[in-house]
This record gives C-alpha cells, sequence and structure tokens, in this order.
C-alpha cells in the first residue's frame, strides 16, 4: 500500500501526442523497465491521458502531468499542469539559456559576430512564435481522427 501512496504523489514529465478524445490530451512517458532475465533495462512508453479544457499543450509538447485524486472517467486520470518546453523551443534547465542542436544561441551569435554572419543562417530572434502558421501548414489544434484507409483519390489532412 505505502508504494501506490508515494506513486500517486509523483510529477510525470511527458510529451504530447495527438488524441482523439475531447477536452483531454494523450502524453507519453518514457520509462525504463528491467528485464530480470537479462538484467537490463529497456525503453517502454507509457501513455496517460491528461485533463486539458484549455488545450495549453499541442502535439510535440513537453509537458508535467500530474495524477488526479479521483478518475474523471475511466481513461483521464491525470491533470496537465503546465507546458515545460514547447515544440522546437529548447532550453537548458540548468542555464535557462536557449540551445540549438548542440550550442547555445548566445555562443552561436558571439560566433558570428567574431567571423560574420553567415548568409543561410536562420535568425531565432526575428522568428515569429509557434502558432502562426495554423490553418496553413500546423494542424495541430484541429480535432484528429484514425485513418482506417488509404484511398488514392481520397484526401484526409487531419488523420493520425
Amino acid at each position: 500500500m505505502a508504494g501506490t501512496a508515494v506513486r500517486r504523489s509523483f510529477l510525470l514529465l511527458g510529451q504530447c501526442v495527438p488524441s482523439l478524445k475531447q477536452n483531454a490530451s494523450k502524453i507519453r512517458v518514457k520509462r525504463l523497465e528491467l528485464d530480470k532475465n537479462l538484467l537490463m533495462y529497456f525503453k517502454k512508453d507509457d501513455f496517460f491521458y491528461a485533463h486539458d479544457p484549455e488545450k495549453k499543450c499541442k502535439s510535440g509538447d513537453i509537458v508535467l502531468i500530474q495524477e488526479l485524486p479521483e478518475k474523471l472517467t475511466t481513461l483521464i486520470t491525470h491533470k496537465v499542469l503546465q507546458v515545460v518546453y514547447p515544440l522546437g523551443d529548447i532550453t537548458d534547465p540548468i542555464t535557462g539559456k536557449k540551445v540549438v542542436v548542440g550550442q547555445y544561441r548566445d555562443q552561436i551569435a558571439a560566433v558570428d559576430k567574431m567571423f560574420g554572419e553567415a548568409e543561410s543562417r536562420f535568425d531565432y530572434e526575428d522568428a515569429p512564435e509557434r502558432g502562426w502558421q495554423e490553418d496553413k501548414k500546423d494542424f495541430t489544434h484541429k480535432p484528429s481522427y484514425i485513418k482506417y484507409h488509404e484511398f488514392p483519390d481520397d484526401d484526409q489532412p487531419y488523420a493520425v
């Protein structure tokens, strides 16, 4: 019994994936599971449905979820506390600086200032916030559904 009480107090960090539920987001939490025969850990994904009526998180966001004291439905067992990292906006948790691949953005700017700015480099400071391409190329705010059949002349833009 003590193990379940301790487990309920934990917060989980996961990635938001496309969901078909209204007022809920589907969250993938990555865990390591021990294989007792091989004594090795293997990756295992657990999926939780989190209550999200304000639609705070979009597909790809890293979010913090907490278990509800009692289930809302048979599937919705958690609630979304906050969006920790929006998709595409990586922040180093220790320093709080923005990161691009393996370098800090201010280091890239210092190198550009020293050696001259490259013409083809993406400018992160002038880039618009996420969401400016809604209904153009970003359809994460639209309701998604499962595509069961592939037809050559049937276009299903919101299918998962």
